[in-house]
């Protein structure tokens, strides 16, 4: 089983890293090509497809100008928004995140999927962005790329499944374009029976740190996440969504 989350727009590459060695993004050259695209865009242009104020659009225009000779940060430990402080990477032990190199990816506007020790660079793309070079927005321009690199990690990984975890402006650059042999199960989380946004974004985070902690391969043993009181509610699952409530 692999394990789908989004990116964050909040970076972090300021704080102590673990000793561990980083792995080369596969779509390195694809997300230099976008970088170098979007360092053309003047910053009243980022500012408006971005919907950032003046002064991000600033920081986010310097940071594809300078994008080839900026630090590199392993993405598991460069995002730092909701889901990240729920998988709360920190503090999880050596052999998780090995667990978490092989059975956790992370869909990016940018670098399109990362594995948890790919090193990135700092950046703000988001996949439902409405522009690409030469086209409309980037789900189109990524085209298919993303899924088949993910369905040949599904193959490497050997279950046929995903476990998406992802928002579904990301999950749009995936959907439709795997083949229905592959299993996908999208995850619900309730809190009093009701969603709420920033609950669920901490609670995706949490059921990836249990995943890899536990080292779970069997699809059904994700159905014991039982992380900050959440259980799972088999009456109002069905085969390819399930819903933890708390």
């Amino acid at each position: 089983m692999i394990a789908l989350i989004s990116p964050a727009k909040t970076l972090d590459y300021d704080s102590a890293l673990p000793a561990l060695t980083p792995t080369r993004p596969r779509f390195e050259d694809e997300a230099g090509t976008l970088a170098r695209a979007a360092a053309r865009l003047p910053q009243k242009r980022l500012s408006e497809l971005m919907r950032i104020s003046p002064a991000l659009a600033k920081l986010n225009a310097e940071r594809f100008r300078d994008f080839a000779d900026a630090p590199e940060r392993p993405a598991l430990f460069a995002f730092a928004g909701d889901v990240y402080t729920g998988l709360d990477a920190k503090t999880l032990e050596e052999p998780a995140i090995a667990f978490a190199q092989d059975h956790l990816r992370i869909l990016s506007g940018l670098y399109g999927l990362l594995r948890p020790l790919d090193a990135m660079r700092p950046y703000r793309l988001e996949m439902g962005t409405r522009w690409a070079p030469r086209g409309e927005k980037l789900t189109e321009w990524w085209q298919g790329r993303i899924a088949d690199r993910l369905l040949a990690d599904i193959g490497q990984e050997g279950s046929g499944t995903i476990l998406n975890l992802a928002s579904q402006e990301y999950w749009a650059a995936v959907e439709g374009r795997l083949p229905a042999s592959v299993r996908v199960i999208g995850v619900d989380f309730r809190d009093g029976g009701r969603f709420v946004s920033f609950h669920a974004k901490k609670a995706r985070g949490m059921m990836a740190r249990w995943l890899v902690e536990h080292r779970v391969t069997d699809t059904d043993g994700m159905k014991g996440f039982d992380t900050d009181g959440y259980r799972f509610d088999a009456g109002e699952s069905t085969e390819t969504l399930w819903r933890f409530a708390r």
